[in-house]
């Protein structure tokens, strides 16, 4: 089935339309919920919040882009509203040290890892740094508009991801944290 006729057919009220729809992006999303909220139970309570977001806006996707897309961006900002409804981005503190580390150190550490174990380190990222980190770094959002999105200072988008790069390079390189 088409993009155009699994819309219609979801406006319509199908239900196998809605479950093909679910079907077809649930794990794609799950895996962004579980970007910014590390917790599995949560993330498919997110999930499941988004999905009724999904549904009962479908009739103002324009089709200007891809639906996958338009419901990416559903569920990041489903996931960012659950962290300011919680006020997890508030109440998370950081220590860091300065150490810098070079490209070179970074780039030999990272063909070392697979990619379930940077995800696995994101995860454990305090959660404003995780969701600086994936805001700027997975989703390409700016730190202006990363700033807007999560009522912060565009400085503190930076340093908060400055801070997340620098706890991946620790942990990437074995140190204790």
């Amino acid at each position: 089935m088409d993009e155009k006729q699994l819309i219609a057919d979801c406006l319509k009220g199908e239900q196998t339309a809605w479950k093909a729809l679910y079907d077809a992006y649930s794990g794609r999303m799950l895996g962004i919920c579980l970007r910014y909220v590390a917790d599995r139970e949560v993330a498919r309570d997110v999930l499941q919040d988004g999905f009724v977001k999904v549904f009962s806006s479908l009739d103002k996707f324009r089709g200007e882009g891809p639906l996958g897309a338009w419901i990416r961006k559903i569920f990041v900002n489903e996931s960012l509203e659950y962290l300011r409804r919680t006020q997890t981005l508030r109440h998370d503190t950081v220590s860091l040290d300065s150490a810098t580390f070079s490209p070179s150190e970074e780039a030999t550490a990272l063909s070392q890892l697979s990619a379930e174990d940077l995800l696995s380190m994101v995860r454990e990222l305090p959660p404003s740094l995780r969701t600086v980190f994936n805001l700027l770094a997975v989703e390409g959002y700016s730190h202006k508009e990363i700033a807007t999105m999560l009522q912060i200072e565009e400085s503190t988008s930076r340093a908060h991801y400055m801070r997340a790069r620098r706890w991946l390079q620790k942990r990437i390189n074995g140190e204790n944290m």
